[in-house]
């Protein structure tokens, strides 16, 4: 396809203001015959003269539309993804699930999470706020921190340095990270578990974070699931890790700990409460949340498509396993 440029319209407006046609045109400005017609066709209205400016502008639009996002030109996909974003995905989970589990009417259809941010800060998801979709709610996209725990005298601690190292690469299912979530100025706060392989979230309200309440709330837990769904528990240096012997105890599974200041090494439990955010922020009055809301979120979490998982959800990766212990078990 051969490109006008404005220069070579400006001469096309000068020589056929002198009453040259197409060809002639052609050979001066050294282009088909073809070109020159279909350009003073395309821009000449009926009663007015060709303008290399009027031109050239209509142009540039038409070079600027077909460089359109992907979610600006396909209005399927677009619905799609703000349906997932409003109901609580990220974009790489949007992504994901669409390459691996597509609709019918999306089958074929792609698109990059890097495409989807660029939508939400850059295009025309600016206008529809989606960003106050996403867990962390920012204007603009920031680096995550972490948290730092206070360091607290815990009896029979065991580093997670020595940890064993099939714990450390998930190559099993029943390993668990522990945490709290607190909330502004009230003493209520969530006690949460996470599985490392399976990435399942258990969580509970709690009235304080005494070690007596998430004694009770890691129980339930445990109880919730088959005992060999429950190997080991991380935890970081809390004053909730104190009660840690009695779950060892009592269930035979092996507790570690992380180093101080070091809550990164149990990072998936902490970037589970970074989606719990989403739902219940800091300032949320924990006095009007049933334990009937905190099982909603939980499910709502553990029903989300993860890319680790290859898009699964841990629930279907919940359901594999226990299908494979159950046959295991009757075989």
């Amino acid at each position: 396809m051969q490109v006008l440029t404005s220069v070579q319209r400006e001469w096309i407006e000068f020589f056929n203001n002198k009453g040259q046609g197409p060809r002639e045109i052609g050979r001066q400005i050294k282009r088909d015959h073809t070109v020159i017609s279909r350009e003073l066709k395309r821009n000449t209205k009926p009663g007015k003269k060709y303008s290399a400016i009027t031109a050239q502008k209509l142009a540039d639009l038409k070079a600027k539309k077909t460089n359109k996002r992907k979610l600006d030109k396909d209005r399927e996909l677009h619905d799609y993804v703000v349906k997932k974003i409003k109901e609580g995905f990220s974009p790489d989970e949007v992504s994901g699930e669409l390459k691996n589990f597509p609709t019918e009417n999306l089958k074929g259809k792609t698109i990059s999470y890097e495409a989807i941010y660029d939508y939400i800060y850059n295009g025309e998801g600016k206008w529809e706020s989606l960003y106050q979709h996403l867990r962390k709610k920012h204007r603009k996209r920031k680096v995550q921190r972490s948290r730092k725990s206070r360091k607290i005298a815990i009896p029979e601690r065991i580093s997670i340095h020595l940890r064993p190292k099939v714990i450390n690469e998930r190559k099993r299912a029943g390993d668990w990270e522990t945490d709290s979530v607190k909330f502004k100025k009230q003493k209520t706060s969530l006690s949460v578990q996470y599985e490392r392989k399976l990435m399942l979230a258990r969580i509970h309200k709690v009235k304080d974070g005494t070690s007596e309440e998430t004694q009770t709330a890691i129980s339930k837990s445990i109880e919730s699931l088959p005992n060999e769904l429950f190997k080991s528990l991380t935890w970081d240096n809390g004053k909730e890790g104190v009660c840690h012997t009695k779950i060892r105890d009592a269930y035979n599974i092996e507790t570690y700990f992380c180093d101080p200041y070091s809550s990164w090494q149990k990072g998936g439990v902490e970037n589970l409460n970074g989606l719990i955010r989403e739902y219940l922020p800091r300032e949320t009055n924990m006095d009007t949340i049933t334990d009937e809301d905190i099982y909603r979120i939980q499910e709502l979490l553990n029903n989300r498509p993860r890319k680790k998982l290859g898009y699964l959800t841990p629930n279907k990766a919940l359901a594999a396993i226990t299908n494979q212990l159950t046959g295991a078990l009757n075989s």
